[in-house]
């Protein structure tokens, strides 16, 4: 079973920004897919298992990126 999550990132301005917010969470445990929506901020999380918003928030956060909702 899969599972997805969206959350909205703010600080991305360009393609760089997103691929890093993508690798980011696409390093995480159980992770199938991230597709980022750049004009949006939006952020999916396709996994395996659910992953919980923290942990999300946490590599975002590595990557220099804030989740806020």
């Amino acid at each position: 079973m899969s599972t997805a999550i969206t959350v909205t990132v703010t600080g991305m301005t360009c393609g760089g920004c997103a691929g890093r917010v993508r690798e980011g969470i696409g390093r995480l445990d159980g992770v199938t897919g991230v597709a980022v929506d750049l004009p949006t901020g939006r952020v999916t999380v396709d996994s395996a298992a659910p992953i919980d918003r923290a942990t999300i928030a946490e590599a975002v956060g590595q990557a220099g990126y804030t989740v806020t909702g």
